[in-house]
Formats: structure tokens, sequence, C-alpha cells
């Protein structure tokens, strides 16, 4: 039989309500989000009746995302369902190392929410934004990119999906390029340019905090965005280094299936990582978690493997 891997959403999959009706379903996840709302109060309200704006504010967004996705994988858990290895995209990231025990989850809430205020502060000091450009390739993406200063190819999400992060004088300009070239590019909704130079004062302030941060060796294997391979050596220095280095999504789950994953199960808000999974690889099951309904299916379909 192969192996499960839990995999965890990442900023930009935010939605009003998000969470509320798992919280109230699942006895473990309700008690997650009474400990978030210890540790940072409003936590809970934020997620089920913060408005768009409110959760789009990076240093909303963060904590509140960390918090459904940890516990969504406790309501998994609940059920008798539990991973062999685990991942996140960018903020992700922190909620699958929690899970894997490589700290607890108060304390990667809390280094969730410096993180999100320090993303936050550098967003403020440039006009930056990411667009998301879809069918062509990789290289040809790059080569665009490399006519413009201040455009980074930052996500390597599946074929024919990279995200940017840019200048937002330059970005109008690089989707025409996109467009002419046949591609598409779409504006996301995020505050600021994420896994680029733009954000080096945050991965600077970041590494300053994670100085005093308890973190060991996770349990079970985490994926790294930043090398696609499980971590390893010095944890903090990953996790810093993430913030201003491209999310290497594809080349991770390329990497989970060589080592027997066979199912994925996306915790979070919304259901990006399934859609990438599936064009990654058509010989893998990609289940989601976001809600109840899709908890009791999912819960249903592993019960029949």
């Amino acid at each position: 039989m192969g192996k499960i891997a839990f995999v965890f959403a990442g900023q930009g999959a935010q939605y009003p309500g998000m969470g509320k009706d798992v919280a109230e379903y699942s006895k473990a996840a309700g008690e997650v989000f009474a400990k978030a709302d210890a540790v940072r109060p409003e936590t809970s309200r934020q997620c089920f009746e913060g408005t768009d704006e409110e959760l789009k504010e990076t240093k909303n967004t963060q904590p509140c995302i960390y918090t459904v996705d940890y516990a969504i994988a406790a309501a998994l858990e609940e059920k008798g369902i539990k991973a062999d290895f685990a991942a996140g995209f960018s903020l992700g990231e922190l909620a699958a190392l929690a899970y894997a025990k490589a700290f607890d989850f108060e304390s990667g809430l809390k280094l969730v929410s410096k993180r999100g205020e320090l993303m936050q502060i550098a967003s403020e000091k440039h006009d930056t934004g990411m667009a998301a450009v879809l069918k062509l390739s990789d290289e040809k993406i790059e080569e665009l990119a490399a006519g413009y200063d201040n455009v980074y190819p930052v996500n390597f999400n599946c074929n024919g999906n990279v995200t940017v992060a840019a200048d937002r004088a330059q970005l109008t300009d690089f989707a025409a390029d996109v467009k002419e070239a046949g591609g598409l590019a779409r504006i996301l909704k995020v505050s600021g340019a994420f896994h680029s130079p733009y954000m080096a004062e945050a991965a600077e302030g970041f590494g300053e905090v994670l100085a005093g941060a308890d973190v060991c060796e996770s349990e079970i294997p985490v994926y790294s965005n930043r090398t696609a391979l499980p971590y390893e050596g010095d944890y903090k220095e990953l996790l810093q280094q993430q913030i201003i280095n491209p999310v290497r999504w594809k080349d991770l789950i390329e990497h989970m299936i060589e080592e027997g994953v066979d199912t994925f199960i996306e915790l979070g808000p919304g259901k990006a990582l399934t859609s990438m999974i599936t064009r990654i690889s058509k010989e893998v099951t990609a289940l989601n978690v976001s809600d109840v309904e899709s908890l009791e299916k999912t819960v249903e379909r592993m019960s029949g493997c």
C-alpha cells in the first residue's frame, strides 16, 4: 500500500467563514481554535466572521490559515487518518512542521503571527503584487521575466502554472508580454511580492525571531519549499530562507511520489494544491478537506482504501 501525505494550504486560499463548520463538527478542531484564541485573541472571529478585506491583510491571513490548516489535520486524525509525509505551500509549511511535531501548535502560531507581521511591513514599503502565469513553459516565463528589473518567478506550481512577484508598475507590462506569448496572467489576491527579494527585511527579522524559538527534528519527513527535499540540518535556516526564495512545488511533489506517496490530502481553505497535484501526476489520488462536506467525503474515501 502507498503512503499518505498531508499538504497544507497557503496564503491566497482564505475566505470568510473558513473553518467554522469544521470547528463545530469536530471536538479536536474546536480545541485547536480555542488554543489559537488563547495565544492570539480574535483568531476564531477573523476566520469565522472576518471580511475579505480583513482576511487579506497578511498579518491576519497567515495565522488564520495556519489555524484552519492545523484544525483540519486534527479533525482528520480524530477520524483515524494520519500522514506518513507532510508539506505545505509557503506559510502552510509551518502548519506541516507543527503537525510533524517540529514545534507545538501554539509555538507555531506565535512564529506565523510574527512572520505575517514582518511580511506585511515589507509589503507596505513597496507597491508590488503577484500574478499566476498560465499556459507557458517555465523556461518561457523565466525568459520574459529576465526582460524586467523587478519581475521574479517565485512559485513553480505545476506544468503551465508559475507565479511571479513583481513591482506593480512592471506587472502590467509583463502581463501584456505573457498574453502576446500565448499565455494568461491572473493577478492574485495577496498584498505583497512574496518569495522575492522584496521580502529581504522580513527574512532578516524572521531569522531573529527563529533564533529564540525551540525547533526540533520532525517526527515524519516534511518536504521543504526551498529544497523540494525533506527537512534536514538547520530547520531555522530553511524557514528563514524560504521567505525570499521560490517555492519549488512541482519538484517537491514529484520527490514525494518517488518516495512512495500515492495519496495526497490537501488541508485548509480551497483546493488549489489538489488541482496542482492532479496536473503534476495522473497516477496519484489527490483529495482536499476544507469543510465538513469534504471532510466526510475524504474519510469515506480513505476508509475504502
